[in-house]
């Protein structure tokens, strides 16, 4: 109903046009712009370019002649011709009808009347329109007479294929300008830009793609300035959105327009003083076709664009490209001058004949049929049957989209979403001699300083790290890329909170009676603002009653509502404020640790047997004697130190023993199993006595502290109340993170508070984080830290998020890092007198869990060792038993044969003097001989 509807305006007024009769000898294409514009003047030259060389050469189109019919969309008296309210109402009807968001004007309307004549006249192609705003409304028209519409300049990224399939760009679409704008702004490390652009379809959805390529790397466009559609706009409307930009954060302004409208925002830029330093301008590619076609440009224009960024199609070099330079002038008549869209019209109409030609190859023929459907709309009164289709106009598509030829812009063919391969810009900086290039942009090697086809035959590579530009001459004649913002509301002073404490106040303090704010974070902020590379205007603004502590995260959720630009002061970066706000580079580390009182451990007789614990004691002396009953036992038959008397023995195992701890036992051992045994032995015996003299040397040397508070794991299992500071993190953490219930936690106001709280017991320790606790024990040497530290925290200053500000304060902070300030200043405020360092934490007793591998390495090297040996006896004892004279021996009893067997082990074995074997003796397994029985 939609096409009805136009065609139906068409009919009203058909007599304005002429039918052209069909001459198979001729292939008509149309072609619409507007040629008081710089890419209309500069179409209109390249495409009567093509087509003279295209019929000079009668090959190429089999004997048919190229006719381009050359239509100016600026009609300015069509609405005379028109007249009437009834076509008024009409045409408004028909344009809403196919989704045209405005009421056009006159161009609108011709190009509409225009593109019916071309499809009447048996047109096989059109190329144009120029506008994206038409080429939506043109292409429901070439959807249904089959003709296709090819266009360089209606460049918007939401002309999909798939809703106009006969629609095709025939120079990379905006969508790769964009890109290349927002990988300009991530190379420069800008996080915020603010976009200025006509309110029409194709620079309004490039300002959207604009918006969420910059998402994905980070960046945002956080304001967007909508001017009335080009040529429309005045110098009221301009000055009325910069002035309001002029009161923003953000200094990179991305341009997105026509030529009328973009130099007229930066003339008004100019006279607000908005192109001098600090700004960043990026324009998109308007701006290389007025300084290549317009040249030389008005002394007033050249000085309002001076340090601008624009971006210009990029084109191989070639010899072909460079005699169609050189004749340039001569195909103007010097009426205007060459830009890259010059060859992409050129381009544009050797697509047109080559796929035109592929089509006669393939036996088609360019012929035309009416449509039912549309005649049949018309009904009797309206006349539709002079609108045919193209028959061929599918394949003719076809052939398009399967384009494969070398033109002036280089290699031409298209990818599968229909967008031309190898998308890439030049990167043109305009200084005040002219302009120069800085660099190139492909959508296959990202920004370089070499022209992108010399990636084309290596892998993709678009990564941050291999991304170049020269420099570049900003506007104010800077070098120095500059850093994207300042302080909105022309230099507003930052309104810094900063808690106002009434502990600890070396830290961060309000003097009494003033203003003035001093303290250890102060200073550190003091000294990161000198190292600055720009002024920040700051006022300190006190947070709190000056009766107790602030709630530190009621100060930083201040930033978050507005009510501050900042806070400085002892503020822990902790994941709760991480979220609402952003931090600055840590300055100072400040994990909780726990803070018990400690009782000094004085000397006593008994001191010698403090390094080992009660149990530990008791296992080395068992040890002792098992070890000496082993090795007795091992000994016993073969070693004369090992046998006597049973007193004797007896006196023989408790000496060897503990002689051992000494290694001065005099006893040998000579049997291989006792000798394995002892080894072992001595080095569990040097590592007691290594272990045991030193902790002995500490205990005798040192002064030690008690405390029943071994950290914050005894802290947790005891049922104890716990301290910690008014508006400190910890409590929150001791509740969430380690399930400490809220009514053991104790909160304490002041050091004093600390003190009078642990000396009378109200808390059994104070848990803080480590700069307190320090400035604390300077002054309280009764009381210590126990355990380790057991989070991982530090102080940072807190800034809106994504805030420039807190990265530049970061990388200020580090430079107080490395330069050694920050220690001097640390050093400054929180130096004290420390407490004797005799005050040192408890040594703790060594016990059995720090021996248990080595006793059990020696405990079963006994058993084994036992095992052994007595296997050995047994086999001995078994085969002399049989060898005894007595017969009766087999009816002794189970005692007597007890008896025998005992009797066999005691006996003591020589050791073999000779080779030969005596009679009735038998070779033992450890090279002795054993007496006859």
């Amino acid at each position: 109903m939609n096409l009805v509807v136009l065609l139906s305006i068409f009919n009203l007024f058909v007599g304005v046009f002429s039918k052209e009769a069909f001459r198979p000898s001729v292939v008509n294409v149309g072609a619409m712009f507007s040629f008081s514009t710089i890419n209309g003047k500069v179409a209109k030259v390249a495409i009567k370019a093509a087509e003279n060389d295209i019929n000079s050469d009668p090959s190429i189109l089999g004997g048919k002649k190229l006719s381009i019919v050359f239509h100016d969309s600026n009609f300015s008296s069509f609405l005379g011709i028109i007249g009437g309210i009834l076509f008024g109402l009409l045409l408004f009807r028909a344009l809403n009808s196919v989704d045209v968001r405005y009421s056009y004007n006159v161009l609108s309307i011709s190009l509409v009347f225009t593109a019916l004549h071309f499809m009447e006249t048996d047109t096989v192609a059109i190329i144009g329109p120029q506008s994206s705003m038409m080429a939506h409304v043109l292409s429901h028209l070439a959807n249904e007479l089959h003709v296709p519409l090819l266009s360089f300049t209606a460049l918007d990224p939401s002309l999909s294929p798939l809703q106009f399939p006969f629609f095709v760009q025939t120079a990379p679409n905006d969508e790769f300008q964009m890109l290349a704008i927002a990988e300009m702004i991530s190379y420069f490390g800008w996080a915020e830009v603010i976009a200025i652009f006509s309110d029409d379809d194709q620079n309004r959805n490039g300002i959207i793609t604009l918006d969420d390529l910059l998402a994905e790397r980070r960046s945002r466009i956080s304001y967007k300035a909508v001017l009335p559609p080009d040529p429309t706009a005045t110098s009221s409307d301009v000055r009325s959105e910069l002035t309001k930009i002029q009161m923003m954060e953000s200094r990179v302004i991305v341009l997105h327009t026509f030529s009328k409208t973009g130099l007229l925002v930066f003339e008004v830029a100019k006279s607000l003083g908005m192109m001098g330093k600090g700004y960043v301008w990026i324009a998109s590619t308007w701006l290389s076709t007025v300084l290549d076609s317009t040249s030389p440009l008005k002394p007033e224009t050249a000085n309002s664009i001076r340090g601008a960024l624009t971006l210009r199609p990029h084109t191989p070099d070639s010899k072909r490209k460079r005699d169609f330079i050189s004749h340039w002038n001569q195909l103007s008549n010097g009426s205007i001058g060459f830009n890259s869209y010059a060859l992409y019209a050129y381009d544009t109409v050797w697509m047109i004949a080559h796929a035109v030609k592929l089509l006669l190859d393939q036996g088609g023929n360019i012929s035309f049929s009416n449509d039912a459907r549309i005649s049949n709309a018309g009904g009797k009164d309206l006349n539709l049957s002079a609108l045919s289709i193209f028959d061929g106009g599918r394949q003719l598509l076809k052939n398009i989209i399967d384009t494969n030829m070398t033109g002036l812009t280089g290699p031409v063919r298209f990818n599968q979403d229909r967008s031309l391969i190898n998308p890439s810009y030049d990167v043109i900086n305009v200084v005040k001699s002219g302009y120069r290039q800085i660099g190139f942009w492909s959508n296959h090697s990202g920004l370089s300083i070499v022209p992108p086809e010399t990636f084309y035959r290596k892998k993709p590579n678009r990564s941050s790290s291999n991304q170049h530009l020269d420099s570049v001459v900003w506007p104010g004649g800077g070098t120095t890329r500059p850093r994207g913002w300042v302080f909105p509301n022309n230099g507003r002073q930052l309104r810094i909170g900063v808690p106002n404490r009434v502990s600890f106040r070396d830290f961060v303090s309000v003097v009494n009676g003033t203003d003035k704010v001093q303290g250890y974070c102060i200073d550190v902020f003091l000294a990161a603002i000198k190292l600055m590379p720009y002024a920040v205007p700051y006022r300190f603004i006190p947070f709190g009653d000056g009766h107790k502590n602030p709630n530190y995260y009621e100060l930083v959720s201040k930033i978050e509502s507005g009510v501050f630009d900042g806070a400085v002061g002892d503020i822990a970066i902790v994941t709760d404020r991480t979220r609402i706000v952003d931090f600055t580079q840590p300055y100072i580390e400040s994990g909780l640790v726990v803070v018990a009182p400690v009782k000094k451990i004085s000397s006593s007789p008994w001191s010698f047997a403090r390094p080992f614990t009660p149990f530990m004691w008791a296992v080395t002396a068992a040890f002792f004697l098992i070890v000496g009953s082993v090795v007795w036992i091992l000994e016993h038959r073969i070693n004369d130190e090992f046998r006597g008397p049973p007193r004797q023995q007896i006196v023989t195992i408790l000496t060897f023993s503990f002689s051992t701890m000494f290694f001065s036992h005099r006893e040998n051992t000579v049997s291989t199993l006792g000798r394995l045994v002892l080894i072992i032995w001595l080095f569990v015996v040097l590592i007691i006595n290594s272990s045991y003299t030193a902790s002995l040397t500490s205990t005798l040397t040192v002064q030690q502290l008690s405390s029943p508070i071994k950290g914050i794991d005894s802290l947790i299992s005891s049922s104890e109340r716990i301290g910690f500071q008014v508006g400190s993190f910890a409590r929150n953490y001791l509740i969430q993170e380690l399930n400490i219930p809220s009514s053991r936690l104790i909160p304490l106001g002041s050091p004093q508070e600390y003190a009078e709280a642990l000396e009378k017991r109200t808390v059994a320790a104070i848990v803080d984080e480590q700069p307190y606790v320090d400035l604390f024990l300077s002054d309280h040497c009764e009381f210590s830290v126990r355990g380790q530290e057991f989070t991982k925290r530090s102080w940072g200053f807190a800034f809106p998020r994504d805030s420039p500000l807190a990265m530049d304060m970061s990388t200020a902070i580090l430079a107080l890092s490395e330069n050694g300030e920050l220690q001097k200043i640390r050093d400054r405020w929180l130096s004290r007198s420390a407490c004797s360092s005799e005050s040192e934490d408890e040594s703790e007793e060594i016990d059995l869990k720090s021996f248990w591998g080595l006793f059990l390495i020696c405990g079963i090297a006994c058993i084994l060792a036992l095992l052994v040996y007595f296997l050995s006896m047994f086999r001995q004892f078994s085969r002399h038993y049989p060898e005894e004279p007595d017969s009766t021996s087999r009816d002794r009893s189970c005692s007597e044969r007890l008896q025998t067997c005992l009797s066999f082990v005691d006996k003591k074995v020589e050791k073999s003097q000779s080779s030969s074997k005596g009679k009735g003796e038998s070779m033992s397994p450890n090279g002795y001989h054993k007496e006859n029985v």
